[in-house]
């Protein structure tokens, strides 16, 4: 009696093959993105989605291609928040500083805020002191976020435009993989049974009587 035995599955495969390489565009980074964390997220999916086809190729790297660009939605939105700071800083400093000052005087106030504002971004030691001498008039660091979020407010619009596009198709790609699948195995499971030669043979003369 013969042993059972499993059926040999496809191997997974998380590189590109040299075949289809010339499916893949060149990598496009911006300054400060890293080559390695682009293909460590690429070889992620590629081994997630374990493409066997050139059509599954060209739908894996779209959607490894449309994830690196919401990963990249997502920092540059950081950093932009990060950037907004700032003017939430010397906008908080204008209504702690400037706010009531005689008019002769109100330029040189605005002066002052702006390096204020400068010396906060650049100096910790400054940072720490503004931020307390801000706290100590109620501006704590949730009302210097709100200022932030009030002030980006069109560009994080952008953003989340952005990124929801990049989601949608991306979801869009996952389904039209599955489908590719589905309709292979439709079609496979659908193919013809071919008859032998034995039982496609003519009855002979004998058989007929």
């Amino acid at each position: 009696m013969n042993a059972p035995f499993d059926n040999p599955q496809p191997q997974t495969v998380t590189a590109l093959p040299v075949e289809f390489q010339a499916l893949c565009p060149p990598v496009q980074l911006l300054p400060g993105e890293r080559l390695d964390h682009y293909h460590a997220l690429q070889t992620a999916i590629f081994r997630d989605l374990g493409p066997q086809s050139a059509i599954e190729w060209l739908l894996a790297i779209d959607i490894a291609e449309l994830s690196w660009e919401m990963h990249r939605y997502r920092v540059l939105r950081h950093r932009l928040l990060s950037a907004y700071r700032q003017k939430a800083i010397e906008a908080t400093l204008r209504r702690v500083d400037v706010f009531g000052i005689a008019p002769e005087l109100q330029g040189t106030a605005e002066l002052y805020t702006v390096q204020n504002a400068l010396d906060w971004q650049l100096d910790p030691i400054a940072a720490q002191d503004i931020e307390a001498r801000l706290a100590s008039y109620g501006f704590d660091q949730h009302t210097i976020s709100m200022e932030v979020h009030v002030q980006a407010r069109e560009v994080l619009s952008g953003f989340e435009a952005l990124l929801n596009g990049a989601q949608l198709r991306r979801l869009f790609l996952l389904k039209e993989i599955n489908n590719y699948r589905r309709s292979r195995g439709t079609a496979s499971r659908r193919k013809p049974v071919q008859q032998s030669p034995s039982s496609a043979a003519p009855l002979s003369n004998n058989s007929r009587r």
